[in-house]
């Protein structure tokens, strides 16, 4: 049965009603729930992926659209067979929808689905008061996760941890090439697991390179700088096809270089050599829902922090600008109250 609460008819959002355009503030309807649970946003981080669907680079967004997904949030509306129940803390992620029938679910490869629906791209996300969503991908929260900097956590921390579960088990020196949310937060994974974390930036980002060395960087260095050994693997989370090879160069023989974004930049030309000796390219694609829960489990084992910048629900465009400026440091993230 639904939890008897009083709910307004109408709610702000931040909507974007055409790519290449700023988000506009408005005053819409409270999102119809059928079939779904109703959240109510507590706080929606902005993400790079954010951006890509803002700025064109993701094709055919669902118009007009809510962005956001990086959401946390407390259940106010449940339905009658819901295992989720009014009050709950729940996180949001990108997947939100999968068919499970489609050869790819059926494989056990529910981030490759035909038919998936995306948070903040095919369905409308958490730039806004509230947010409808299939509650088989809203994950249960503890309590102390309503902190809004644990947002990031949904979206930056669930694919960067992928990302870093793709480079393997063996290694131990890896090179993260674009130091943004996705590094902060998994730099902390990776040296709970005794890893050493050398950190690319752009080069002269010397900011950047203070704050990896900060979080416990080995080394920290331009994209074009040459690392002082040969990595066991590489994680690129910056959208520049350019650092594939670049990536390449630095990693040993038989060793990953793991493509983290959902856009990159054309990736140009490079000899065969750079490739060779059992060295791989491979690109991340969405998350199961199997990453999450054992993400969010490690994250609160080893309690993982993030650095973020608060932004109101109103500021999202001023946010927006100053991430695609790259001069956010961490995470941004939108707080609703």
């Amino acid at each position: 049965m639904n939890t008897k609460i009083n709910l307004p008819q109408l709610m702000k959002a931040m909507v974007l009603e055409k790519q290449r355009t700023e988000l506009v503030l408005k005053e819409i309807p409270v999102p119809d729930y059928k079939n779904k649970i109703l959240v109510k946003v507590i706080a929606c981080g902005i993400c790079r992926t954010d951006l890509h669907v803002i700025d064109g680079d993701l094709k055919f967004p669902k118009l007009p659209l809510i962005p956001g997904h990086e959401i946390i949030g407390e259940v106010v509306k449940e339905n009658e067979d819901s295992h989720l129940k009014a009050g709950q803390l729940v996180g949001i992620p990108w997947l939100g929808y999968t068919c499970g029938k489609c050869i790819y679910c059926l494989r056990g490869m529910e981030n490759l689905c035909e038919n998936a629906l995306f948070t903040g791209y095919t369905l409308d996300g958490g730039y806004a008061q509230y947010v409808a969503a299939f509650e088989q991908f809203c994950f249960p929260l503890p309590e102390n996760f309503s902190d809004s900097s644990m947002a990031p956590l949904l979206c930056a921390g669930l694919i960067g941890y992928r990302s870093y579960a793709m480079t393997g088990d063996d290694v131990k020196n890896i090179g993260i090439y674009g130091f943004g949310a996705a590094a902060h937060i998994v730099i902390q994974v990776g040296l709970h697991h005794g890893k050493n974390i050398y950190a690319f930036t752009k080069d002269g980002d010397e900011n950047s390179q203070a704050f990896a060395k900060h979080l416990g960087a080995v080394w920290s260095g331009g994209s074009s700088q040459t690392p002082p050994l040969k990595l066991d693997a590489a994680i690129i989370y910056a959208p520049v096809g350019e650092l594939i090879p670049k990536a390449l160069k630095d990693i040993d023989k038989g060793r990953t270089v793991v493509c983290g974004g959902i856009h990159m930049s054309d990736i140009p030309s490079f000899p065969y050599k750079i490739l060779w000796e059992e060295r791989n390219v491979k690109s991340v694609a969405n998350l199961t829902r199997r990453d999450a829960v054992e993400f969010l489990k490690i994250a609160e084992e080893i309690g993982i922090r993030t650095e973020t910048e608060v932004f109101r629900l109103e500021e999202a465009n001023k946010a927006i600008a100053l991430l695609r400026q790259g001069k956010i440091k961490g995470a941004a993230v939108l707080e609703l109250n």
